[in-house]
C-alpha cells in the first residue's frame, strides 16, 4: 500500500514490482494492436492483443492465436521482448539500464530487487543483478547455439537463427510461445522434434536452470562442489526438483506411455517424452506429445505438477518449490509431535509455515474458482477447466486446446489468473494492505479441533 510522507506518496516495493508489470503489459498491448504486429496486417482486437501480452509478459504461453501464422515478425520480435522482460523481470531490467545509464541506484530500487528475486539481502544487490544478467545471457546464447544446426536444417539460415533464438529464450525464461505452427496445423508446439535428443534436451535443462531461481545460481557458482555451506533454500529447492522430475518422470514411462493409445513408441521417444511431460508443466508450457492423448491421471499430474512451479525468485511460476517442501516438511513434524519445524539442521520459523499455507490455499482457490468459471460460461468438463486455469495462475502456457475458443469473460479470468500468478499472491497481498500493523490487546485463547 502506498504511504504519503510530506504530502508525497512513496509507494512500496510490492507496489513499484506490480505497477511495473502493468505498464509493460500495457505497452506490449498497444504494439500487437498494430496492423504491423500481424501477418494480414490488421489491427488485432483489444482483448486478444491484452491476453497475448499477458501471456507473454507473464511468461505463460497461452495462446488466442497461434504464434508463427499469426502474427508477423515485428509481432513475434514484441512477443520476444515481452518475454524476456518477464522473464529477466521488470525490476531487473530497470537496475540494467539504471547501471548502464551511469545514475546511483537507490535504497528502494535495492529493496525492490531484493523482493523480485527472493534475495536474502539487501546487500551485495548491484552485483547480483550483474550476476544475473551475465548468466541469462550466457544459458540464451548457448540453448541458441545448441539448437542451431538442427534449425537451420529444417528451416534456412536466417529462419534457423531466428528459431534457435526464439525457442532458447521461450524456454529459459520458461515462457512456452513456439514458432512451429503451420497453415492447417497451428498450436503444433514441440510436437514435430518428439524424437529429436538435441531439442529435448536442451529445451529441458533450460526450463530446469531457468525454474531453479537466480539466487541457487548464485550459490552454487558461489560454495561449487561444498554442498554443506549451501543455504537452506538452495538445499530445497534441488532436492525437490530432482524429486519432482523422477517421480512423475516414471509415471509417465510406465504409467502413461507404455499404453497401446500411443502407438509403437521406441525406448528411446518414451524416455524423452516422459522427461519432457513432467518438466515442461513446471512451467515452461512446450509439449512433445498430444496432451488431448494423456489419461485423466496423467492430466491430473500435470496440474499438480503446474501448481507447485519453479523456485522463488526464478522465471518460473506457480506457488513454488519451497513452499511444497516446507508444508511436506511441517506435515512429518506433526506426526511426529515434535514442536519445531526443522530441515537440514535448521529450524523454520512458523511465519513461514504461515505464508506457504496461505499460498497454496491461494493457488487452489483460483485455480477452482477460475474454472468454475470458465466451465459455466462454456459448458465444459470442470478437469479441462482446471487444467487451463491451473496453467494460466501457474504461468505455464499448457492446454488442453480449448483456450483458443474460448468467450469474454473466460478469456478475462485466464488474464486475471496469469497477472497473479506471475507478480505473486503474496505480492499483491503486501501491496494492498497496510505495512503498519497494530498490536493491541490479544483475545484470549481456545482450542479448535481439526482432522
Amino acid at each position: 500500500m502506498e504511504r504519503k510522507i510530506n504530502g508525497k506518496i512513496k509507494f512500496t516495493t510490492f507496489n513499484i514490482i506490480i505497477i511495473g508489470f502493468i505498464i509493460v503489459i500495457i505497452a506490449g498491448t498497444i504494439l500487437l494492436m498494430l496492423p504491423l504486429s500481424s501477418r494480414t496486417r490488421t489491427v488485432t482486437p483489444f482483448l486478444d492483443a491484452l491476453f497475448t501480452a499477458t501471456s507473454a509478459t507473464c511468461v505463460t504461453g497461452l495462446v488466442l492465436h497461434d504464434t508463427a501464422t499469426y502474427w508477423s515478425a515485428f509481432g513475434q520480435f514484441v512477443i520476444l521482448m515481452l518475454i524476456q522482460t518477464g522473464g529477466m523481470g521488470v525490476v531487473t531490467l530497470s537496475i540494467c539500464i539504471t547501471r548502464l545509464s551511469g545514475r546511483k541506484i537507490g535504497l528502494i530500487q535495492r529493496s525492490t530487487m531484493q523482493e523480485s528475486i527472493a534475495a536474502p539481502t539487501v546487500g551485495g544487490i548491484v552485483r547480483m543483478t550483474s550476476f544475473i544478467i551475465k548468466g541469462i545471457i550466457l544459458f540464451e546464447v548457448a540453448g541458441s547455439v545448441i539448437m542451431m544446426p538442427v534449425f537451420i536444417k529444417d528451416f534456412g539460415i536466417l529462419k534457423g537463427l531466428w528459431y534457435s533464438v526464439f525457442h532458447s529464450v521461450s524456454a529459459f525464461c520458461n515462457a512456452g510461445f513456439d514458432l512451429m505452427g503451420r497453415p492447417g496445423n497451428g498450436y503444433a508446439s514441440l510436437t514435430g522434434y518428439s524424437s529429436n535428443v538435441i531439442i529435448n534436451i536442451t529445451i529441458i535443462m533450460l526450463i530446469l536452470i531457468g525454474g531453479i531461481g537466480f539466487t541457487t545460481w548464485n550459490d552454487i557458482v558461489t560454495n561449487k562442489n561444498a554442498l554443506k555451506k549451501y543455504r537452506l533454500q538452495t538445499k530445497i529447492i534441488l532436492v525437490t526438483t530432482l524429486v519432482l522430475v523422477v517421480i512423475p518422470a516414471l509415471y509417465y514411462y510406465f504409467g502413461e506411455f507404455e499404453s497401446g493409445r500411443w502407438g509403437n513408441m521406441s525406448e528411446k521417444d518414451k524416455i524423452l517424452a516422459s522427461l519432457f511431460q513432467t518438466v515442461t508443466p513446471r512451467t515452461a508450457g512446450f509439449n512433445t506429445v498430444d496432451l488431448t492423448k494423456i489419461s485423466e491421471a496423467g492430466i491430473t499430474i500435470m496440474i499438480l505438477l503446474m501448481l507447485v512451479g519453479g523456485a522463488p525468485g526464478s522465471t518460473a511460476g506457480g506457488m513454488k518449490l519451497t513452499t511444497l517442501a516446507i508444508l511436506f516438511t511441517n506435515m512429518i513434524t506433526v506426526f511426529k509431535r515434535k514442536g519445531d519445524i526443522e530441515c537440514y539442521g535448521r529450524r523454520i520459523e512458523d511465519s513461514v509455515v504461515k505464508s506457504a499455507a496461505t499460498l497454496i490455499m491461494m493457488y487452489a482457490s483460483l485455480c477452482i474458482g477460475g474454472a468454475v468459471i470458465i466451465s459455466i460460461a462454456e459448458k465444459l468438463p470442470m478437469l479441462d477447466c482446471i487444467f487451463e486455469t491451473a496453467s494460466a495462475v501457474a504461468t505455464v502456457g499448457l492446454t488442453l486446446g480449448i483456450t483458443p475458443g474460448l468467450g469474454i469473460v473466460s478469456k478475462i479470468v485466464l488474464i486475471i489468473l496469469m497477472y497473479i500468478g506471475r507478480v505473486g499472491g503474496l505480492t499483491l497481498i503486501f501491496a494492498t494492505v497496510s505495512e503498519s500493523v497494530k498490536k493491541g490487546s490479544k483475545y484470549p485463547k481456545e482450542k479448535v479441533t481439526v482432522g
